[in-house]
């Protein structure tokens, strides 16, 4: 098991990675006007981020499996952070697009690097407790990084936080790498797509790909739409209200390590339930017109979905007893598959019955997760080594 040291690191160095997501999006406006874009061109420089993570996850879940993590990430944090500081230098709005595509493309290096390692590694008790750390990790760098242009700088220098993202991340990974022993030689064989679509298609994939797609598409499709909903009437709230309703983002923190304590004691697949109950409850609840209950349906909506990420992630890597790399990789592939079709249906939804639509295909995607608990918690639970 990491020490405690280690631990900090890796979370400090998961936080760095997701911050570097999401260091645009509250500064959309300003780039907009900076850059002389449109705002659908203005946002390519969040969505350029997810399109080069699509594209490398499976390969370099691939490369985790055959060669070591610190050669990996250090050279994935090496490039990050070059394209990083190239974003905060550029005058050029195609440069700073292809960058942030560059950085989307080797953020997996870190992130799937750092789960396969945790998952070769820990006894399967201290694994699940890992793995809803490492979520608390991500939602720490999602809200860092939406967070940090616009409210640690003033958003018209923006700039600077890619320059403290990417110093950030440099040196947490120099420190952590080399701290990456690895327990049992990598394989090195021939990997082939079979062997791939093998893996898709074994029941822990299966399921923890279906828990990801359903809790990340409701999750992501309820957020996506919010501002519209509450900039409007009957809601009317000003933009820095909205902004401010993001920091419940922070019961994500609390709710991975817990996830991970609770799926020990009762089982990950009623983790998964109980957090398909809660997340349905929670959309149900955001057609209250009241502020109260829009507070409480916000700190639910995360409660929910993270205990349903935390309880996924942490079930498939109690099961794996190899190629963890590509099945975290699939794991993450599924999940943000999730979130593009929930907020493409969620769009169509919106623009014809407003926000009952938006909860309509949200609660109907929880229907996964709650599926995908309920078949795990009929499985005879893994060694607890």
């Amino acid at each position: 098991m990491p020490d405690r040291t280690l631990s900090v690191l890796i979370f400090v160095l998961v936080t760095c990675a997701f911050a570097t997501i999401y260091i645009t999006q509250p500064v959309l406006p300003i780039l907009e006007a900076q850059f002389a874009v449109g705002p659908s061109a203005a946002s390519l420089s969040v969505s350029a981020v997810i399109v080069g993570m699509a594209v490398t996850t499976l390969p370099i879940g691939v490369l985790v499996d055959r060669y070591p993590a610190r050669g990996l990430m250090i050279t994935g944090a090496c490039v990050t952070a070059a394209a990083g500081a190239l974003c905060a230098a550029t005058t050029s709005f195609p440069a700073l697009v292809a960058m942030r595509a560059l950085q989307g493309a080797f953020i997996p290096s870190l992130t799937t690097c750092v789960a396969a390692w945790l998952s070769r590694t820990l006894p399967a008790r201290a694994l699940n407790v890992a793995m809803g750390t490492y979520v608390s990790a991500t939602v720490a760098g999602g809200l860092g990084g939406r967070l940090l242009a616009g409210w640690a700088f003033p958003p018209a220098h923006w700039r600077y936080a890619f320059v403290t993202v990417a110093g950030a991340l440099l040196v947490v990974t120099l420190l952590v790498a080399p701290r990456l022993v690895e327990p049992a030689r990598i394989s090195t064989g021939p990997v082939s797509s079979t062997s791939l679509v093998r893996l898709a298609v074994r029941r822990e994939q299966v399921l923890a790909q279906i828990a990801a797609f359903g809790a990340f598409g409701a999750f992501s499709t309820a957020f996506n739409y919010f501002p519209f909903y509450l900039s409007r009437p009957p809601w009317a709230l000003s933009t820095p209200t909205i902004t401010a309703l993001y920091l419940v983002y922070i019961a994500g923190l609390f709710m991975g390590p817990f996830a991970g304590r609770l799926g020990n004691r009762f089982g990950n697949g009623a983790v998964m339930i109980a957090g398909a109950i809660v997340l349905a409850c929670a959309l149900t609840l955001s057609l209250v017109v009241a502020v109260p209950a829009l507070i409480a349906s916000l700190i639910c909506l995360c409660i929910g979905f993270f205990a349903i990420h935390a309880a996924a992630v942490g079930a498939l890597n109690r099961r794996l007893s190899g190629e963890r790399g590509k099945a975290n990789a699939l794991y993450t592939l599924f999940y943000y598959l999730g979130g593009a079709a929930g907020i493409g249906l969620g769009g169509e939804l919106y623009a014809r019955f407003g926000w009952p639509g938006i909860v309509g295909v949200s609660v109907t995607m929880t229907l996964l997760p709650l599926a995908a608990g309920a078949v795990e918690s009929c499985r005879p639970a893994p060694p607890s080594g």
